[in-house]
């Protein structure tokens, strides 16, 4: 009795955890349009909603983040450095610690790391710029190819892209394939990044 207790009790937590575990189900790629006149189809997507909801625009924006942090980080560091260094030798200078000579050696070394300091700020701030400019041009480029696909492939004769600060003041919501586009995205993601890696080259 106890054994078979054993077994319908493992049976029981074999069944809720498999319960538990849902699939992941495919989003919906396939917009719903309206035709318009002459059967034109124009569908437009909210651009900042990728770099919310499109996983690799967000993946590579980590990236990116992570680097200028990294930079920040360094760059403060090497700037309280500077200031600890003037501070502490100010202090000597000033209860007569160091002779003349060596006031002019340590204003020289501190100019030196002064100029380090700026060199390192205006090379690595405009590396960091540049990737990030090539990686998001890069990556608007294959975003733009996906969406002739996409149009293609669901007879969209013109996708729009609806952001702050664009050219659109209002469009019809029936025309908004933001998350069937992302989804799309999302689905193809595979796809954008093989193709991101050649246009690297």
């Amino acid at each position: 009795m106890k054994i078979k207790f054993i077994l319908l009790t493992a049976l029981l937590a074999a069944a809720v955890a498999s319960c538990g575990e849902k699939t992941k189900e495919k989003e919906n790629t396939t917009p719903d349009v309206p035709t318009i006149k002459n059967g034109l189809k124009i569908a437009y997507y909210i651009q900042d909603s990728l770099k919310s909801q499109f996983d690799y625009y967000r993946e590579q924006d980590s990236v990116t983040k992570v680097k200028q942090t990294k930079f920040q980080k360094e760059l403060e560091r090497r700037q309280r450095s500077l200031q600890e260094y003037i501070l502490k030798n100010d202090e000597r200078a000033k209860s007569g610690q160091l002779s003349n000579y060596e006031i002019q050696s340590i204003q020289q070394e501190a100019q030196r790391r002064e100029q380090e300091l700026y060199q390192y700020q205006q090379t690595q701030g405009t590396k960091i710029e540049e990737e990030t400019v090539e990686i998001l041009d890069v990556l608007t480029k294959r975003i733009e190819a996906a969406g002739k696909k996409y149009c293609e492939k669901h007879n969209i004769d013109l996708l729009l892209i609806h952001g702050a600060g664009g050219q659109i003041n209002f469009i019809n919501s029936s025309m908004d394939v933001t998350k069937e586009f992302i989804a799309y995205l999302n689905e193809h993601q595979a796809e954008i990044e093989t193709d991101l890696g050649k246009d690297k080259k």
